[in-house]
This record gives C-alpha cells, structure tokens and sequence, in this order.
C-alpha cells in the first residue's frame, strides 16, 4: 500500500515476531515491497487478493462493471457481491482480474505461502470458488478462514466488540470448501475484533489463551499513523510496537509455540 507500510513490516519481522505478510500487487509501493521481500527469505509472502475498494491490475475498461468511475475496484461490497452472483458477464471480468493479480504475483518471483482476500470478500461463494479454481493453477496451496472464536476474545477483553452471528455460517461453508480442496486453513483468526487496533495487551491476551491448532493473528504495522491510503482511526504505529514489543517475544518463546508462515504447517 505504501512505503511505511512495507518498512514497517521489514522492522516487524527483522526485530519482532512477524512471520509472514501480504502482498497487494496493485499497490502503489508493490515493488518496494517485493524488493524488501526479496532480501528477506525468512519472510513468508503469500497474495492479499483486492477484487473491491483498491486498484485494479487490469485496464478499467476490461473490467467496467467491477469499477467505478475513476477506475478503482468499487467500494460498495453489497452490490457489487450481487451483480457477480447474478450476473455472468460480471464474473467473467472478475475470473479475469484474479488471474491477473495471480499471475502478477508470480512474476515477482517470489514463493506463494498464501492467498486472503481484501475485506475478506472471499467470503462471497462465487470469489471464492474462482479463488479455489484459479488460485490452485497458480500454486495457491493455504488460504485464510475468518474465523474468530468470541469465547476466547470475552477471556481476553469482555467489553471487546464480537462479529455477527451469521458470519459464523458463511466462514463455516468457506473453511468446508477450502479444505474439501486440500487447501490448508488456520483452526482460528484473530485481528477482525480488534482490526487497526492489535495493541501490546490484546496481542499478549491471545498469546496467554492460545489453543491448540493452527492459528493465524494478523495486523497493520507501518512506521506512521498517516500515509497515503491509511484507514481512519487505524493505529499502524501501537501495531508495529506491539509486535517487536521484548515482553511479547518473550512471551511467543514461553509458550513454546512454533511460529512461521503457511507452508511451515502444511505437513502437520
């Protein structure tokens, strides 16, 4: 997305415990952040996938109805999740913008460790059964499953705002299609609740309570709070500072958890 954004997470994995990142390869600093991702082989990258509210890597005009008018991916997530699921004209020009962003991925050259979807816009069943369709072409063998236990979040923060109830329903049919495809998945997710605002304190609750099985905690390190296409509000600076915070990496090293990206577990 921006430079403070790739420097942050470079400072997050090289002096805290950041272990993998996303990369949106229509972002205005994708390259800087591919060339950082390069001279860091330690870094798992996987693919941030940006179908709504981002830039787009085809020409507008191969993709009017996914675009507004200036261009940009549309950021009315409802109606453009309508018109792709009743409209095949409209999922043609989103089958074709995925496999751009895949294929844009692969020039990079680097390792694909995993693929999520901007928003979680996966979620729609018909993105992510083009996901599931192109992606594994591409390689795409892990995916991210918004799964976020409140049980656990009420242990950590009972005052903690929790994700609707129907939103269980639509992240259990996606976590069945992902794995029905062999495609590896997290147990659990956190950074939804407290998404822009993954302090020190809530990352070290996680730490304390965390189950056994796969989980992914995800944030937004970046060296500032203001950059061109910040979200408002979001605390990019507490995020960095919480993952190279010395008692949270002392913390991941007492629970004698084993840290790394996607394809690290994919054995297990």
């Amino acid at each position: 997305m921006a430079p403070e954004v790739n420097e942050g997470v470079e400072l997050a994995h090289t002096k805290g415990i950041l272990t993998a990142a996303s990369l949106m390869v229509g972002g205005a600093a994708a390259g800087d952040a591919v060339a950082r991702a390069l001279r860091l082989p330690s870094l798992r990258v996987g693919l941030h996938l940006v179908l709504v509210d981002g830039p787009p890597i085809l020409p507008p005009e191969r993709i009017p109805d996914l675009v507004d008018a200036q261009g940009r991916l549309r950021s009315d997530l409802v109606s453009a999740g309508v018109a792709i699921f009743f409209r095949p004209s409209v999922r043609r020009q989103l089958a074709a913008e995925i496999e751009a962003q895949f294929r844009a991925y692969r020039a990079t050259g680097l390792a694909l460790d995993h693929v999520n979807a901007h928003h979680h816009f996966h979620l729609h069943p018909t993105v992510c059964g083009q996901m599931l369709d192109i992606g594994q072409r591409y390689g795409m063998s892990a995916m991210r499953v918004p799964w976020e236990h409140p049980s656990l979040l009420a242990r950590i923060e009972s005052c903690g705002r929790h994700r609707r109830k129907w939103l269980a329903l639509w992240t259990a049919l996606l976590g069945m299609r992902v794995r029905r495809h062999g495609i590896t998945a997290p147990d659990r997710v956190f950074g939804l609740t407290w998404s822009g605002a993954m302090t020190a304190q809530r990352l070290a609750g996680i730490l304390q309570h965390l189950p056994d099985g796969l989980t992914e905690i995800y944030s937004h390190p970046a060296t500032t709070d203001s950059f061109a296409g910040a979200a408002s509000g979001y605390r990019y600076r507490d995020e960095l500072e919480a993952l190279m915070a010395p008692d949270i990496k002392k913390l991941v090293r007492t629970t004698a958890a084993q840290a790394g990206g996607f394809v690290d577990f994919a054995a297990a």
